[in-house]
């Protein structure tokens, strides 16, 4: 969400008001004017500071596997936003994703949703998609992704912004990962400066590329051909995809960018298929997110591969640590 300047001084006022009323709703829950609602199972929130992307999908899909690698029942809780029956693209990819293995709680009442799936069984590990400022539900370990490749040095608030809160509320995190670290040489210096926080490091790693409509598993790089490639996606921060596409060693002869949550139309797709073409690409490449938002719908220029990607923590050790004492500490207190 790029606001230009003319506009952002416009909204100026806007923001303000806004940050007034964040503020107040932060300070009635912290001094127990609203009551915050506790689950039986370990609660552990996954969220940011700012509108547009930092990775929590791939994150939350790191800690699902990470449990179930523990035997663990895992649930996730989301909002569902910009969904509709109870899901949306990003809720459809950790489906995928996982397989089964884990159970969603999906409204707009993340504790209700919770209830619900508690009454079913006993849950082990809720991941709370999206729940920095989801501040009814109470939470165990409260993790912040910030993106180091957009730094928030004279960010404003929305609407004139991109921040959804104050920095100041990171004092609310009990850990902070730096995600895209790989894309910001000062990744280790700002991490070094933030030493009141345990904080992480986490970089984009390539699993492979999938072939939409074809089989599940990944092929590498080599297998799908010297392209070039025609890219094309609908995220919050389009500019890392392609970014990363760059470092995966793709050679990208045009691009297409649709807003965030986007649902593809057939049109939209004989566009990006004409557009294709006229650069004179030999395949296409979008994102799993974006897979999910073209459901059935035809492609008939060339292959369209799905780049699959899943993280790498560092230092893990120390993260899964912190991991493990959390369900420690919160198995104890409700023993």
């Amino acid at each position: 969400m790029n606001v230009p300047s003319l506009l952002r001084r416009l909204l100026w006022p806007l923001s303000l008001l806004y940050g007034a009323g964040v503020r107040a709703r932060v300070w009635l829950y912290a001094n127990g004017w609203f009551k915050q609602k506790s689950l039986n199972g370990t609660v552990i929130s996954v969220g940011n500071l700012t509108v547009g992307g930092t990775g929590k999908t791939p994150m939350v899909i790191w800690l699902a596997e990470k449990f179930l690698g523990d035997g663990k029942s895992v649930a996730i809780l989301s909002r569902g936003y910009r969904g509709a029956n109870g899901t949306n693209d990003e809720i459809e990819l950790m489906k995928f994703r996982l397989q089964g293995r884990v159970l969603f709680g999906v409204g707009k009442n993340r504790f209700a949703e919770g209830l619900r799936l508690e009454a079913k069984q006993s849950v082990d590990v809720f991941l709370l998609d999206d729940g920095f400022q989801h501040l009814q539900l109470a939470r165990d370990l409260n993790i912040l992704l910030m993106d180091a490749s957009r730094p928030l040095t004279g960010e404003s608030l929305l609407p004139a912004g991109r921040l959804r809160e104050p920095l100041a509320a990171m004092s609310r995190a009990n850990l902070i990962i730096f995600t895209r670290a790989e894309t910001a040489s000062g990744t280790l210096e700002a991490i070094g400066k933030l030493d009141q926080y345990p904080v992480f490091a986490a970089s984009t790693r390539l699993l492979g590329f999938r072939r939409f409509g074809g089989e599940i598993t990944p092929l590498s790089a080599n297998e799908i051909g010297a392209g070039p490639f025609f890219a094309f996606c609908g995220l919050g921060n389009p500019d890392a995809f392609l970014r990363d596409l760059g470092n995966w060693g793709l050679a990208v002869c045009g691009q297409a960018i649709f807003p965030d949550h986007h649902r593809y139309t057939q049109g939209d797709i004989l566009e990006v298929g004409r557009a294709g073409k006229q650069a004179g690409a030999k395949a296409f490449v979008t994102t799993e997110k974006d897979s999910q938002n073209l459901g059935g719908l035809k492609f008939e220029e060339a292959p369209i591969y799905i780049a699959v990607i899943d993280l790498v923590v560092t230092p893990e050790a120390d993260f899964r640590n912190i991991l493990d004492q959390t369900l420690a500490v919160s198995a104890g207190a409700a023993a």
